[in-house]
C-alpha cells in the first residue's frame, strides 16, 4: 500500500502567466477550489495519508502553507485522516532534489508516489503498486496514451512487459514518437530510491546539478540499468499549465464528473450550483427557476459557486462560475471560467476565456480568447482579443486590444 505523496512545487509555471505572477500553479482555482486539492482528495480516498510539499520561492510556500496548514480542516472537510507537511526551505535544483530533500529531512523508507502540482488525474492507485511491486520496479511512470499532438510530452518506448527503453521528449513529428504513451509525471518510487544518490551515478548527477525527473534522473536511471516500468493509467489525465489545456480540462471535467465529486447539486439540466447555506438556496433556487423559464439560457455544462447571482437575459454554455460573482443582465458567457468575487457588467461578452479574482468588468466590455488575471480592471466598452492582463492592471474604457500583453 502507498501512504506518502510528494508533491514538488518549485517553478514559476510560466506558461500559466499571468494567473501564477502572483499565486502558485498548484493554488490556482479550479472548478472553484484550488487545483491541487482535487489530487489530494482524489488519493486521499485511496489510502494516502501523508502529503508533503517540496516547495521552493514565496508564493508557492505563502499560498499553499497558507490554505492547507497541517491538514486538520481537509480531514474535518472530507472526512479522511491526512497529515500535510512541507520541505524546508532548502535550495533545490530541480523536482528530484525536492523530492530526495524531503524524503532525508523525514527519513522515509518506504514507496512514495510523486506527482504535479498542476496536473489533474485519476489513478488507480492500489493498482499500480502492485504493478509496480510484481516488476520489482526501481521507477515506475503512470502513461497515458495520447491520440493528438505529442510535441509537449516525453513520449515513452517500452517492450512487451512494460519496461521502458527510453523516452523521446517533445518529438516535432508524430513519427519521431516510439509509441503514443506519454509521461504523466506520476511516479512511484521504490524505497531504495535515496540509496541511488549515495551510489557512484547518483552522487555524479547530484555534484552536477542534474536533478529534474524527466530531463536528468529518469534517463540516467534506464541507462544504469534499473528497472523503470510504465503502468499505463486508464483514468483521465490533464497537464493544465497553459491556458487553454486549463480550459480543455475544465470543460472535461463538468462532462464526466457527479455532483457530489463537483459539490454541487443539479438545479436544472446540466447546470450545478454549489451551497448549502440559507443565502445560497435562495440564489441557486432564483436562478433554477430563471433557467426553467427561459429567463436564464444555460447549454453545456455549467457549474456556479455560493452566492452567484445571474442577470436576467444572461447566456450561459459549458463554464465555471465561482463564488460571490455577480454577472449583470445581457451578458454572454461560453467556455469560460470566473474565478471567485468577481464583477460582471450588463451585456458583456466573454468567450474561450479565464477570468481571475477579484476582476471587475465594465458594462458592454468583449473578452475573447483572453485571461486577465487577478484583480484587473476592464472599463467599459473595452474588447480584448488573445490578450493576457497581469495581476492589477487597469484597462481604460473603450480600449481595443488585440494579440497583446499587459504588464
Amino acid at each position: 500500500m502507498v501512504r506518502i505523496a510528494i508533491i514538488p512545487v518549485g517553478g514559476e509555471a510560466v506558461r500559466l502567466r499571468p494567473l501564477t505572477v502572483e499565486t502558485s500553479k498548484a493554488m490556482v482555482r479550479f472548478l472553484n477550489r484550488p487545483l491541487v486539492e482535487m489530487s489530494i482528495l482524489h488519493l486521499a480516498r485511496q489510502g494516502v495519508r501523508e502529503f508533503y510539499f517540496g516547495v521552493r520561492g514565496y508564493y508557492n510556500y505563502r499560498d499553499i502553507y497558507d490554505y492547507f496548514q497541517e491538514g486538520k480542516w481537509f480531514s474535518a472537510k472530507y472526512g479522511v485522516d491526512v497529515r500535510v507537511r512541507y520541505m524546508p526551505r532548502v535550495e533545490t535544483r530541480g523536482n528530484a532534489e525536492a523530492v530526495l530533500a524531503t524524503l532525508e529531512y523525514y527519513d522515509i523508507n518506504e514507496p512514495v508516489l510523486v506527482f504535479q502540482g498542476d496536473n489533474i488525474f485519476q489513478l488507480d492507485v492500489q493498482g499500480m503498486y502492485n504493478f509496480h511491486k510484481s516488476k520489482k520496479s526501481f521507477i515506475t511512470i503512470a502513461l497515458k496514451e495520447e491520440a493528438g499532438d505529442l510535441s509537449e510530452f516525453g513520449v515513452a518506448a517500452v517492450d512487451e512487459e512494460m519496461r521502458i527503453l527510453r523516452f523521446v521528449e517533445k518529438p516535432k513529428r508524430r513519427e519521431e514518437a516510439p509509441s503514443n504513451l506519454v509521461n504523466t509525471g506520476l511516479y512511484l518510487l521504490s524505497e531504495d530510491f535515496r540509496a541511488f544518490f549515495k551510489g557512484e551515478v547518483g552522487v555524479k548527477l547530484y555534484s552536477e546539478g542534474r536533478l529534474d525527473f524527466g530531463g536528468d534522473v529518469i534517463p540516467t536511471v534506464i541507462e544504469t540499468g534499473l528497472p523503470v516500468y510504465g503502468y499505463l493509467t486508464q483514468g483521465y489525465w490533464f497537464d493544465v499549465g497553459t491556458p487553454q489545456r486549463y480550459l480543455k480540462a475544465v470543460k472535461h471535467l463538468l462532462k464526466v464528473l457527479t455532483p457530489a465529486d463537483l459539490e454541487a447539486e443539479e438545479i436544472a439540466p446540466s447546470v450545478y450550483a454549489q451551497g448549502t447555506s440559507e443565502q445560497s438556496k435562495a440564489l441557486k433556487s432564483k436562478i433554477a427557476e430563471d433557467v426553467k423559464s427561459g429567463v436564464i439560457k444555460a447549454e453545456g455544462n455549467v457549474l456556479l459557486g455560493r452566492h452567484v447571482q445571474v442577470g436576467i437575459n444572461t447566456y450561459l454554455r459549458d463554464s465555471v462560475v465561482d463564488n460571490y460573482v455577480v454577472i449583470g443582465e445581457d451578458s454572454i458567457v461560453e467556455d469560460s471560467v470566473i474565478m471567485d468575487r468577481s464583477h460582471v457588467g450588463k451585456g458583456v461578452v466573454i468567450r474561450r476565456s479565464i477570468i481571475g479574482r477579484h476582476v471587475y468588468i465594465g458594462d458592454g466590455a468583449v473578452i475573447e480568447d483572453a485571461v486577465v488575471a487577478d484583480d484587473a480592471v476592464v472599463g467599459a466598452g473595452a474588447a480584448l482579443r488573445n490578450v493576457k492582463v497581469w495581476p492589477h492592471k487597469n484597462i481604460e474604457k473603450g480600449v481595443k486590444l488585440e494579440g497583446f500583453s499587459v504588464l
